[in-house]
């Protein structure tokens, strides 16, 4: 298979985007792009515009496929130690696969990286080393805040409970 990271994260920094991920699947051309602050609805497009022209231009491989750029969003996947490395201190679920054991699934804080291992802070397991190569599937978890209650508007007149003030 051709390898696109290159060429493809080359064509990104001009438009102040990273590459975050690139996945090629049957018929689809999966890119996931990400910077500083997030990415914009806008910064899409020219993602899309100027990657679709180089793969016209360049033809990488053949046959029909699907181009499909999109932003890593709240909840993102992931596959990589640098994926990992960003996401130290926020809470992620991850499916874990070894060899002769049954799948494990975890949830708990990211609490470092090292090499090609990840530890994990479950809750009901405490820390627990896990090599990536055996991590199935990953993602963070996005945490709803706590919302402030309403207050009343201070340009409208308030009713008491016996009708009008």
């Amino acid at each position: 298979m051709v390898d696109l990271t290159t060429p493809i994260s080359a064509l990104l920094l001009p438009l102040g985007l990273d590459l975050y991920d690139l996945e090629l699947t049957k018929g689809s051309l999966n890119v996931t792009v990400n910077k500083d602050g997030g990415v914009d609805v806008d910064s899409l497009a020219k993602a899309n515009r100027t990657i679709s022209e180089w793969l016209d231009e360049n033809d990488p491989f053949p046959g029909r496929y699907t181009l499909d750029v999109s932003s890593p969003g709240l909840e993102r996947r992931l596959r990589t130690s640098t994926h990992f490395t960003t996401a130290i201190g926020t809470l992620v679920t991850l499916r874990e696969m070894r060899k002769g054991e049954a799948t494990r699934r975890l949830e708990g804080e990211l609490v470092s990286v090292t090499g090609n291992s990840i530890v994990l802070r479950d809750n009901n397991l405490g820390e627990i080393s896990i090599e990536i190569d055996n991590v199935e599937r990953a993602r963070t978890v996005f945490v709803w805040g706590a919302t402030a209650k309403p207050t009343p508007s201070k340009g409208r007149p308030q009713t008491s409970s016996k009708g009008r003030k």
